[in-house]
């Protein structure tokens, strides 16, 4: 049964389509696509936004009869894919999926490339996942108020690895450490794999790492999980408290993706691809894939995502004066 979301993006994008006149635009997205699609990931391998890419690249071939080949751009705060999928035709053969790092790297680089708005047409918000407070079991605390004493005790001397500066991960711990009262050294990878692999050798002590990450380390042992990011706890880690619950009141952030293409991308192709992912969006497999993933679906229709990201990108401004997130 199509859930009551679908039925709104449908409808959405069958107003548009008759908005567009004669249907000569319409029928462009008909033979859409004809080639394969160049669907840029400006992360790592392996990492949050890598495996979510993965799963809808897969539907999406299958789904509209063309490859969606995922293309790892990583760098700079997700900005070096992010630019090349910026400056791409804008004919829907590249598109680009981005996280909150997209909305956070303008308050963290000076000279942004493009910009994250006006350079992009939106095409469908995704998923939200809160992010997991990790340590390695040689951490002498098993809960977030011995974290905080061990790291007041000890100023810099525990490190947190992140996905690189600018990252949602970097944010994350700026953000705990400005509401602890903590001193953290921030260990900037050049992605969540990374950051992951260092953390279980026990190069760095602690992460603010997706939930992917921590369902592959934390059952088998090799990583503790203190606490999540969110207001409420996740189904697929039940016992591990919230950090508001952990003693952190107030503490709350996740993560989004969602799909992006350049600007100028005509609006009845954007909109064929927010009704196609909609559609597998709403299958079970797909649920489940993302369920095991670690995400919740989280769709939209472009016009909200575009507003969203406006949203989001003054609420993460204010985190980053707050917290004084500097680039290191």
């Amino acid at each position: 049964m199509k859930t009551r979301r679908f039925h709104l993006l449908a409808a959405t994008a069958s107003a548009a389509a008759l908005a567009l006149g004669a249907g000569s635009a319409w029928s462009q997205a008909a033979g859409y696509p004809n080639k394969p699609v160049r669907l840029i990931v400006p992360f790592a391998p392996g990492g949050f936004t890598d495996v979510v890419a993965r799963i809808l690249g897969q539907r999406l071939s299958v789904a509209m009869g063309q490859q969606f080949v995922i293309e790892n751009k990583a760098g700079a705060g997700s900005t070096i894919g992010t630019d090349f999928a910026a400056k791409s035709a804008p004919d829907g053969y590249t598109l680009v999926m981005i996280s909150t790092t997209h909305v956070i790297s303008p308050w963290i680089y000076k000279n942004m490339p493009y910009d994250p708005i006006k350079g992009f047409v939106p095409v469908s918000k995704l998923v939200d996942s809160p992010y997991v407070l990790l340590v390695n079991p040689k951490v002498q605390a098993n809960n977030v108020r011995e974290f905080i004493a061990l790291a007041k005790a000890a100023p810099d001397s525990i490190r947190y690895a992140s996905s690189g500066n600018g990252s949602s991960q970097h944010l994350m711990g700026g953000l705990f450490a400005s509401m602890t009262g903590t001193k953290l050294q921030h260990v900037p990878y050049r992605g969540s794999a990374g950051a992951a692999t260092d953390l279980v050798a026990g190069v760095v002590e602690s992460s603010f790492a997706g939930v992917p990450n921590a369902l592959a380390q934390v059952p088998q042992g090799r990583l503790k999980a203190l606490a999540v990011t969110t207001s409420k706890r996740i189904p697929q880690l039940p016992d591990v408290p919230t950090l508001q619950e952990a003693g952190v009141p107030g503490y709350e952030a996740s993560v989004w993706l969602a799909l992006l293409a350049p600007a100028g991308t005509p609006r009845d192709i954007v909109l064929r691809l927010n009704i196609e992912i909609a559609k597998l969006m709403d299958n079970a497999e797909t649920k489940k894939a993302m369920y095991d993933a670690g995400v919740e679906i989280s769709l939209s229709t472009p016009e909200a995502l575009g507003t969203y990201m406006v949203q989001e990108m003054e609420r993460w401004g204010k985190v980053v004066k707050e917290a004084g997130v500097k680039m290191e």
